[in-house]
C-alpha cells in the first residue's frame, strides 16, 4: 500500500502506532478495536512493523481474538533483529565465528526484579547477542556481560533507525559502548549487535 489515498473509499484507517519517541496506543485498546470491528462484521487487517511475535505483542492480539471467537490469519513479517543488522551489512552468524545468536529484550536493566534475561549465562556463550529496545539500558547490559565473562573488547554495533533515511551505524566495544552512545547522541529505535560478527563486517575498526 503506497499511500492511504490509493485505498478504496470503503476502507477506514485506525492509527494505533506505538512509537519510541511519540504517540503510543495502549495494547488493551488495540485489542478492543480489533475485536469490536471484527465482531461488527468488518474484515480487519492489522499492520505491524517487523516481526509480530518478537517483542511485538502480536500474540496478545491473537489471544484476544481467539477469546472473542474471531478467526485470525497470520502473515509473518521480517524479523528486525536479523534484517536490520543485515541491511547494515552485519551478519548475525558467520562460518567459523559463531554458531548461535541470541535475541534479548533490553527494555529492563539487568537486576531489575521483572527482568527475565540471565545475563550471566548469556555472557558465557560465545555467539552473537542482539539487543532490542535496549538503548537506555545498554551501558548496564554491557557491564553485566563483562562482569559475566565477556571480554570488554568485544565488538558492538548499534544500528540506528534501521531501513530509514536516517539509518546509521555506531561502532564500539563493550568497554566503550556507554561513552559512544553519548558521543553519537544515540536515541531509540536501534538494534544493538554484540559479538565478533561486528568485526567481520568492520575489520578496519576492529583489527585482529
Amino acid at each position: 500500500m503506497s499511500s492511504w489515498a490509493t485505498c478504496p473509499a470503503t476502507w477506514s484507517l485506525v492509527d494505533v502506532a506505538r512509537l519510541p519517541r511519540g504517540r503510543s496506543a495502549m495494547q488493551e485498546e488495540i485489542n478492543r478495536v480489533i475485536v469490536d470491528r471484527a465482531l461488527a462484521g468488518k474484515r480487519v487487517v492489522r499492520f505491524k512493523g517487523g516481526d509480530n511475535f518478537v517483542f511485538g505483542r502480536g500474540y496478545e492480539e491473537i489471544i484476544a481474538c481467539r477469546e472473542a471467537g474471531v478467526p485470525v490469519t497470520v502473515i509473518p513479517g521480517l524479523t528486525s533483529p536479523v534484517s536490520v543488522p543485515g541491511i547494515a551489512g552485519i551478519p548475525v552468524t558467520h562460518r567459523g565465528v559463531t554458531h548461535e545468536f541470541t535475541v534479548v529484550s533490553g527494555h529492563l536493566p539487568p537486576g531489575h526484579p521483572e527482568a527475565l534475561v540471565n545475563y550471566d549465562a548469556l555472557a558465557k556463550m560465545q555467539g552473537t547477542v542482539v539487543v532490542m529496545m535496549g538503548v537506555e539500558n545498554a551501558p548496564h547490559i554491557a557491564a553485566a556481560l563483562v562482569a559475566g565473562g565477556r571480554p570488554a573488547s568485544t565488538p558492538v554495533a548499534v544500528v540506528c533507525d534501521g531501513t530509514m533515511p536516517t539509518q546509521r551505524t555506531v561502532l564500539a566495544t563493550l568497554a566503550t559502548l556507554a561513552d559512544r552512545l553519548v558521543e553519537e547522541s544515540v536515541k531509540p529505535p536501534a538494534i544493538i549487535v554484540i559479538g565478533d560478527v561486528v568485526a567481520v563486517a568492520h575489520p578496519d575498526a576492529f583489527p585482529g
